[in-house]
């Protein structure tokens, strides 16, 4: 019999001081904290970056977007200003109902009818092609900022425009002279986008 009651009070001890360590570890549960503004941004550049590699963004939808975020990061700067370095709460509230506004954008381009549309059999197309993996990968890894960006992407959209607009005079074929002319334009791209990449500037 004191066998039986020393083993209940045993059980009785530890079930004891197990109760304040569960209850301490449901009360100290974190919740998901909401994004800070440069989560947000950096979240938006990722989408964007992918949505420029799998052709989903074409360059003109691009230059728009990043044209969008670069209005969103001045405005930042400019309320910094206001306080001293610091976001007050309503200015928080005013950039985070922004950034939401534009990841529907970017998620409205990306689901769009729009894609861009390069032929990676033809030197103009894997020319296109790999601008645009270039241009993903400075968004991704910050080497780009978004007014960089979205100046490479008008670049582009201007190329690509031009060499639309010349297979649809040459019954969807380009002549020799507008190849030249269209890879003289993409190197002069080229160089400005290794200029921009490591010019210092980050995102």
């Amino acid at each position: 019999m004191k066998m039986q009651n020393k083993a209940f009070i045993l059980t009785a001890v530890m079930a004891g001081l197990m109760l304040p360590v569960a209850a301490q570890t449901n009360s100290s549960t974190p919740a998901a904290a909401p994004a800070t503004i440069n989560q947000h941004k950096e979240n938006q550049q990722d989408r964007i970056a992918n949505g420029i590699q799998d052709g989903q963004l074409t360059a003109g939808e691009t230059k728009h977007l990043e044209k969008k975020e670069t209005e969103l990061n001045q405005e930042e700067r400019d309320m910094r200003k206001l306080d001293n370095g610091h976001l007050t709460t309503a200015d928080r509230a005013t950039l985070n109902q922004q950034q939401n506004k534009l990841s529907q954008n970017i998620y409205n381009q990306k689901h769009d009818a729009q894609v861009q549309n390069v032929n990676p059999k033809s030197e103009v197309g894997q020319r296109e092609r790999l601008q645009q993996e270039r241009i993903a990968q400075g968004v991704k890894s910050g080497q780009l900022t978004s007014s960089e960006t979205a100046h490479l992407e008008g670049r582009e959209a201007h190329i690509n425009k031009e060499v639309h607009n010349d297979r649809v005079a040459n019954g969807g074929t380009l002549t020799q002279a507008e190849r030249r002319q269209v890879n003289h334009q993409e190197n002069r791209t080229s160089r400005a986008i290794y200029r921009k990449k490591h010019n210092g500037r980050v995102q």
